[in-house]
């Protein structure tokens, strides 16, 4: 049988070799499966332990009853800590140089779809589930199965500060056009124009999506024009994933008051928002869809058209679809 102490110290060896392995691992940066080795270490720990000969064998007599014990304090804290760390999730083991390793492994299980995940550099939304959910209820501010104004909405709405982009806004840009219009047009969110006058679209993508609402045999009175966000982000970049949900609910009240009959979805945003679909709007485009039993249909934004005006036709040929529901005769723009 195996001298204790030449048992203890290679115990001792066995927690500093997890204790290097760790640091491995955090230099490194690699993400082995650090719950495995330290559960393996552990045995090993456990296995040179149990080869240890049992203590009061030792010291049969009084004298050496003390001396026994007194290699016992310098060998047994050197595991003790070790089995937290070893025998957890490892977690504890390196917490402050690898702060990203205790949510990789929880991220496909803990909270599949309920973080929002987006791309920085092109805003879309990438993980919307693929049906939209029902309508989630009325707002505090309107009763349960009675159909809001659009006056309540707005109240509902006041100084509006759900997110941050309230701290840069100039004005509220709730909406504008008929209450009881049949046709509505959806876009992304305020530009530098309508901040300033605090209605949506009288910029240059608002002049264009005037033309096209004219071309269509509308005005601007007889629709309603709205957008996903009420407030412009800094610099025209695209809304935020929290932005948008901070504002959805109140987008949706607009079209559970309006009631329509057609809703047109000007841009990705606003098609993948109201569908929770994230196709791009290139192979959206030009296809019925339904929001809420209502049909939609989703198109290219007005700023998009400015900068690529090649596109212009397709947009057309969407709201040609959109005129025969209305019983308007297609016909060449203006």
């Amino acid at each position: 049988m195996s001298d204790p102490r030449e048992s203890a110290e290679e115990l001792g060896e066995v927690v500093e070799d997890l204790r290097r392995h760790l640091l491995w691992q955090e230099e490194t940066g690699g993400r082995a499966l650090l719950v495995d080795a330290a559960k393996q270490a552990a045995e090993r720990a456990a296995s040179l332990k149990a080869m240890m000969p049992p203590r009061p064998a030792k010291s049969p007599a009084a004298p050496e009853s003390p001396a026994a014990p007194a290699p016992a304090p310098s060998v047994a804290p050197a595991p003790t800590p070790a089995p937290p760390a070893m025998t957890g999730t490892a977690r504890s083991a390196i917490p402050a140089a690898v702060p990203n390793t205790p949510p990789a492994p929880r991220a496909p299980s803990a909270e599949p779809s309920s973080r929002p995940a987006a791309s920085a550099s092109s805003g879309m939304l990438i993980d919307v589930p693929q049906q939209a959910p029902p309508y989630p209820g009325p707002l505090p501010g309107v009763v349960e199965g009675e159909r809001p104004t659009l006056d309540q909405i707005r109240r509902e709405l006041g100084d509006c500060r759900r997110c941050k982009l309230c701290t840069g806004r100039k004005n509220i840009v709730f909406g504008v056009g008929n209450p009881r219009a049949e046709l509505v047009f959806v876009g992304e969110g305020p530009g530098e124009q309508e901040d300033l006058q605090g209605v949506p679209f009288v910029g240059p993508a608002g002049e264009l999506l005037t033309k096209m609402i004219q071309a269509m045999g509308f005005s601007r009175d007889q629709v309603y024009i709205c957008n996903v966000v009420k407030c412009r982000p800094p610099g025209n970049r695209n809304p935020e994933p929290d932005e948008i949900s901070a504002c959805e609910p109140f987008l949706r009240s607009q079209l559970l008051a309006l009631q329509p009959k057609v809703i047109v979805a000007l841009g990705k945003f606003a098609a993948q928002t109201l569908l929770r679909d994230s196709t791009p709007i290139t192979r959206l485009r030009g296809n019925w869809r339904e929001y809420q039993g209502v049909k939609l249909m989703p198109t290219f934004h007005p700023a998009y058209l400015l900068r690529s005006p090649h596109e212009k036709k397709k947009a057309w040929e969407d709201l040609q679809q959109v005129m025969k529901i209305f019983g308007k005769q297609p016909g060449s723009r203006s």
